[in-house]
């Protein structure tokens, strides 16, 4: 728990990156596994390519709601940390549970039911079609378990007990990348001591949806089990549903599912315009977004922690010390995002290869990194600025400074510039990268705005 006394910058510079650097691992090993997923995928063909990259555009534009609706019980985790009590955050672990199994169950139905249908309607063709169905179908189950394993993360990094966390994401990368070899490609090549796993068949893009969701078994299972470390002085509290509980959760999860899903959904939205404009130009889209993503994954870990040092600041009533926790984060994001931009601009053509990517779709991803670079440090500063507002209880005002800056700044610059101007993709990204920056100026604006009074804990 936060010590009485205000820290120095240095001291809180540290203890940030203490926490940050798990959650930061974690936050990059979920996006690591869609990085390899991409990249094996790759191998497979430019068709295989671009069938997972509106798949995946799909499932995290549908899940996102979901995954809001799970953050909702992060802040009233850490701010029971900060106030000392271990068993009301106990209580929260198990109602965000069922809050999970509930909504994952509920929003895996029309991925696999309802998208299908309206994907022609985007220009997904009759080639690619069945591969998107095939991910979907096997990927949409996966869902509880990623909410649970959310869950589960938000009450162990508020309860700083980190390292569960990079055992999962370690274990379960090293098992994804076997997986999704074995499954896209079959084990006919393996050596005969291998058994049964060779008449494994190759199964292109829905092996690689199966290797997601073995993954996600496998990461939620250890992350539960690392829960029992966690000592609860005040007694076990009951592990039934507590409708009150699951309808706060709700009051402050909805917006930030809203908040989420306004910003994924245009990400997912500029994924679809691309697919217009041909599978090269969704297949550069979805390289350059995997990476950007990977980047943004290590900001949103830095916003995590700032979100549990504010929260842990705000439940202990001490105002200074969340204004000093979040602006620490702010810079941090910033000067993190600074050196992911200048390795996307200074060496664009290498992370090209890397993936392997199809001669015909360089051309397009160069250009695309190189936007990119551009927009890292905007994209840092509202990740770490979501994190941060969260913490301190602050939730509407995320989801409209994205609603406005990706909807009513960056989509139609997108446009403008993507068919208008016929940029194209690289149009595309340019809309994307001036969103991103209105919204990172709104957020620094409130938090800072909103720290400068008085921030009290939502349960007061």
């Amino acid at each position: 728990m936060p010590p009485a006394s205000l820290p120095s910058r240095r001291e809180e510079f540290r203890e940030l990156w203490k926490l940050a650097l798990p959650v930061a691992i974690a936050q990059a090993g979920q996006a690591m596994m869609s990085l390899v997923d991409t990249a094996v995928v790759s191998r497979a063909g430019t068709e295989s390519l671009a069938a997972i990259g509106v798949a995946t555009s799909v499932f995290f534009a549908v899940s996102s709601l979901a995954v809001g609706l799970m953050m909702g019980v992060d802040p009233l985790m850490s701010q029971a940390f900060g106030a000392r009590n271990a068993t009301r955050a106990r209580a929260l672990l198990w109602q965000g549970s069922y809050l999970a199994l509930l909504a994952g169950s509920v929003l895996a139905v029309p991925m696999v039911v309802v998208v299908p249908w309206l994907l022609p309607l985007f220009g997904v063709g009759a080639g690619e079609l069945p591969l998107v169905q095939d991910y979907l179908a096997w990927r949409a189950p996966s869902l509880p378990l990623v909410l649970l394993f959310i869950n589960t993360r938000s009450y162990l990094q508020a309860a700083a007990l980190t390292r569960p966390l990079v055992v999962a994401t370690v274990v379960a990368n090293i098992f994804n990348l076997g997986a999704d070899i074995l499954f896209v490609f079959g084990g006919e090549v393996l050596p005969a001591w291998c058994g049964p796993l060779r008449l494994i068949p190759a199964m292109g893009v829905k092996g690689s949806a199966i290797a997601t969701l073995l993954c996600c078994v496998l990461q939620w299972a250890i992350v539960a089990w690392s829960v029992r470390q966690i000592p609860v002085s005040g007694g076990l509290p009951s592990v039934r549903p507590v409708r009150a509980d699951i309808l706060q959760a709700l009051r402050v999860g909805v917006p930030i599912g809203l908040h989420i899903t306004a910003e994924v959904g245009v990400f997912s939205l500029a994924g679809l315009l691309a697919r217009k404009l041909g599978p090269e130009s969704m297949s550069a889209h979805q390289i350059a977004i995997s990476y950007a993503s990977l980047s943004f994954t290590v900001a949103m870990g830095i916003g995590n922690a700032g979100s549990v040092r504010v929260g842990w600041a705000v439940g202990a009533r001490d105002t200074p010390r969340a204004r000093m926790s979040g602006l620490m984060a702010f810079v941090s994001g910033a000067g993190f995002m600074s050196l992911c931009a200048l390795v996307f601009a200074l060496f664009p053509e290498p992370l090209a290869r890397l993936m392997g990517t199809p001669s015909e779709v360089i051309p397009l991803l160069v250009p695309l990194l190189m936007v990119g670079a551009v927009f890292q440090i905007s994209d840092g500063i509202q990740g770490v600025g979501a994190g941060v507002l969260r913490g301190a209880g602050e939730t509407r005002f995320t989801f409209l400074a994205n609603l406005v800056g990706h909807y009513g700044v960056g989509l139609p610059v997108a446009l403008l510039l993507g068919f208008g101007l016929k940029l194209g993709v690289v149009g595309i990204w340019w809309g994307l990268c001036l969103g991103l920056t209105t919204v990172a100026l709104a957020l620094f604006w409130r938090f800072e705005r909103q720290s400068a009074g008085t921030l009290r804990p939502l349960e007061a």
